[in-house]
């Protein structure tokens, strides 16, 4: 039985979640859509019951094949998406920019709805902060979805701590989604301490920095045209160098506990607040299992001091630019 962690508003969730906005191949298609609904359903079968798309991923194929693969234990099974890409919702066009404006959010649910194959989604997203619609609108907006019983639980994805309080006068936050991890710690400053006086809990995503804290990721590794990280500064040739000592030093506290550098990264991720429940990719079982392994990871005091000892600097942005100035509003 896989352990279970509580977010905001109650929601009681496993404390690992699967995302599957990695199942996408080039373009709006999933070449091996029978494989990767099999693997949903495994990770069902293990104990994990919160999944992760939306319908920006593809466009709309992404929540297909959520749907389909869900749809026959949907009753345990908690599932998020979200809102507030531009996208034409007839066509799956991208129209480029966001829009969370509130009419274009009920119909973006209305086709969540049906390609999800479900009467409700647990945990609603804003992908991203509109900065043309004020929070307010937006809070309202899904919080007249709640009462409608089309939505359960109100979310926000990589925003920033004033807009948090906002949304949350209007309808409480159950989850906030952004990018946290052992090379990405700018949450701890604001937005944790924030999240806890709140009551908000936090889905951490890219908890493995984008693949690169497996240790599987050296200088020399190369990226497929499609692949987003030949996009990002930190996984430059020469930063990839530089950013291996957070990986030796991983792998090193592994080697104590046999396990892997992926294992104590998620365990560290974990220990640090019991309302936290990272959300990682993966398109295999063995490293869904891997990641899983991370529950009973028991790190020391000492474990976790070696890792604040060595302050470790990470070589290189997270994002691109024009990335970097949608986040954190």
């Amino acid at each position: 039985m896989m352990i279970k962690r509580r977010l905001g508003q109650g929601l009681e969730v496993s404390a690992l979640s699967l995302g599957a906005m990695g199942y996408l191949g080039q373009g709006p298609v999933i070449p091996d859509r029978p494989e990767m609904i099999a693997l949903l359903r495994a990770a069902v079968d293990r104990g994990m019951d919160f999944f992760d798309t939306a319908e920006t991923y593809g466009p709309f194929v992404n929540e297909e094949m959520v749907g389909e693969a869900l749809a026959p234990v949907r009753e345990r099974v908690k599932i998020a998406t979200k809102f507030g890409w531009n996208i034409d919702l007839d066509s799956g066009q991208h129209l480029g920019g966001l829009n969370s404006r509130p009419d274009h959010i009920t119909k973006a649910v209305d086709g969540s709805l049906k390609r999800l194959r479900t009467d409700y989604i647990d945990l609603l997203y804003q992908h991203r902060v509109d900065p043309e619609v004020p929070i307010e609108d937006v809070a309202g907006a899904v919080k007249e979805l709640i009462q409608a019983g089309k939505v359960r639980h109100f979310g926000l994805s990589e925003a920033g701590v004033h807009t948090i309080r906002r949304a949350h006068a209007v309808q409480p936050l159950t989850a906030l989604q952004s990018e946290y991890s052992l090379w990405t710690r700018e949450p701890e400053t604001e937005i944790i301490p924030a999240l806890e006086e709140l009551g908000i809990g936090f889905v951490p995503f890219s908890p493995l920095g984008k693949g690169f804290l497996t240790g599987k990721i050296d200088a020399g590794t190369t990226f497929g045209g499609s692949d987003f990280r030949r996009q990002i500064p930190r996984f430059a040739p020469d930063a990839i160098k530089k950013n291996r000592a957070l990986v030796d030093l991983l792998r090193r506290i592994g080697e104590r506990h046999r396990a892997t550098p992926a294992q104590v990264a998620l365990a560290w991720l974990l220990a640090q607040k019991p309302w936290i429940v990272p959300l990682f990719g993966t398109r295999k079982l063995e490293r869904f299992e891997e990641n899983v392994g991370s529950l009973s990871l028991p790190l020391t005091n000492e474990d976790f001091e070696e890792i604040e000892a060595a302050d470790f600097k990470v070589e290189g942005a997270r994002y691109p630019e024009e990335h970097l100035r949608i986040v954190g509003r």
